[in-house]
This record gives structure tokens, C-alpha cells and sequence, in this order.
């Protein structure tokens, strides 16, 4: 069976944009959703909206895979899901290994995706001794102790870190000296990585913020929509009389024209 050190996905060397790469997960979501539904061919707007893109933005995409689609016909559903999941790299085995094994650890590892999308939980593993040997969705926990030897024994090149900030660089710094070249970082920290390791962040909280924001700015939009607006219409008889007034005293000025002709007194 392959696995994930024997081959790197040829994305970069083929010229696809970092940004592409990021959409093409979306579209194989969408894509495997209407696989699922034995849908045959997706035009490129329905296939857009499903993956949340507009539709000349996709055709731009899949155009760097070569892909261009049938006029009146639309894409193939099953042969972009093949395309997409070889240029992605998901035709072969990435084995992984979770370090940290708490509540977010172990709900990674219970994840059902992981397998289904060309990934094998190969080890998980935590520092704390009393967690060794427990099992976690079928997989029993193992020491840091032996982190190294699992990463040599299984080939394993993507790392998944799920541990508190104050030891992820630590354990960061391991996982590249033993071989992983790709980290999946949910710590709340940023690691300092060398050239060659691809680093991605999850961060929950960061991303809550980011909505948080949003309906700040939302519930501002409400407030500035259901101010009171002074109506339009003739201006009140006390006002213009007001107004009146101003003018006769504005033009009742001397010879000078800068003081009253006559002072009050």
C-alpha cells in the first residue's frame, strides 16, 4: 500500500495557485454529495453555488486541471471527483499521527471522515503516561516517549497537533526532526517551522471573533436602519418666524456694516 512519504502532490510543479488548491476540497465536496445522489453531470453554475464560488471563478479553476466541461452537457461528476482526488493526493494512503490526546484530540480521532477522504489515524499519542494504552476510537493511546519510532515505522509525513500552546512548538519541533513535512496546527499558537514544512492553523477561536464582528456590524446596520429620520415636509411657523428674526437683525448693521446701528441698553 502506498503511503503519504512516497509521494507529494504535484500541485505546485503543474503551476496551480495556492488559492485554487484551497477551492478544490470545496468542489470535491460538492461533487461527492451529487456522486452520492447518482447525479451524472453538473453544469458549472449549479456545481459554483453548491460549492459557495462564482461560476467563472470555478471554469478558471478546473481549467488548470485540464478540465473544461461540455457546452450544453456540463461536467462529469465522477470523472472531477477522480480528478480532483488525484491532484489533491487522495488516490493513495496518508497515514497521520494526533498528538494530544484531550477532548479535541480525541474528537479528531473519532472523526469518520478521515478515512473516507484517503487518511489513516496511524498512532495517536499524549504525554501523559496514564492515557497509555487507552483506547480512543479503537486506537490505543501511546507515549511521546515513542514518537519517533512511529512516525519511522508508519512512513507518516502529515502530523496533527492538538495540544496545549505551551508545548506545541515542542512537539512541532520533534515531529519535523523525525520526518513530517505537513502539520495540521489546532494549538491557539504559532509554530516557527523550517523551508520545506507546510504548516496549517485551525483556530476556533480566531474564527469566532471573525463572526463575532460580523454581527457587531450587522446588528449596527439594524440600529442605523431603525433610527428615527426627521420628517419631510414645511418648516414650522416658529422656525421661519426664528429664521425671520435672524435675517432682520443680520442686515440691521451700521455704516460700517460690521456692529448694530443700534446697541442695546
Amino acid at each position: 500500500m502506498a503511503t503519504g512519504r512516497s509521494h507529494r502532490p504535484a500541485t505546485r510543479s503543474r503551476g496551480i495557485p495556492e488559492a485554487t488548491v484551497a477551492r478544490l476540497p470545496l468542489y470535491l465536496r460538492a461533487l461527492t454529495a451529487l456522486s452520492e445522489r447518482s447525479v451524472p453531470t453538473v453544469s458549472s453554475e449549479e456545481l459554483a453555488a453548491a460549492a459557495g464560488v462564482n461560476s467563472a471563478k470555478l471554469r478558471k479553476d478546473f481549467s488548470y486541471l485540464g478540465s473544461y466541461g461540455t457546452r450544453g452537457v456540463g461536467y462529469d461528476v465522477e470523472y472531477l471527483v477522480y480528478q480532483i482526488s488525484r491532484e489533491l493526493g487522495l488516490t493513495q494512503d496518508w497515514p497521520v499521527v494526533i498528538v494530544g490526546i484531550g477532548n479535541l484530540g480525541a474528537a479528531l480521532a473519532n472523526y469518520g471522515g478521515f478515512a473516507s477522504r484517503g487518511f489513516r489515524v496511524a498512532a495517536l499519542i499524549d504525554a501523559d503516561p496514564a492515557m497509555a494504552g487507552k483506547p480512543v476510537a479503537g486506537i490505543p493511546v501511546q507515549h511521546t516517549d515513542q514518537l519517533e519510532g512511529i512516525i519511522q515505522g508508519e512512513g507518516v509525513s502529515i502530523g496533527v497537533i492538538a495540544t496545549p500552546a505551551g508545548a506545541a512548538q515542542q512537539v512541532c519541533d520533534r515531529l519535523v526532526a523525525a520526518g513530517v513535512t505537513s502539520i495540521l496546527n489546532f494549538a491557539p499558537t504559532v509554530l516557527t517551522v523550517p523551508d520545506g514544512v507546510d504548516v496549517r492553523k485551525v483556530d476556533l477561536s480566531i474564527e469566532l471573533q471573525i463572526l463575532a464582528f460580523h454581527e457587531q456590524r450587522k446588528a449596527g446596520e439594524v440600529a442605523a436602519a431603525g433610527a428615527v429620520v426627521p420628517p419631510v415636509g414645511p418648516e414650522p411657523v416658529a422656525a421661519r418666524r426664528s429664521s425671520a428674526a435672524g435675517q432682520d437683525s443680520a442686515t440691521d448693521q451700521g455704516p460700517d456694516g460690521d456692529v448694530p446701528a443700534v446697541m442695546p441698553t
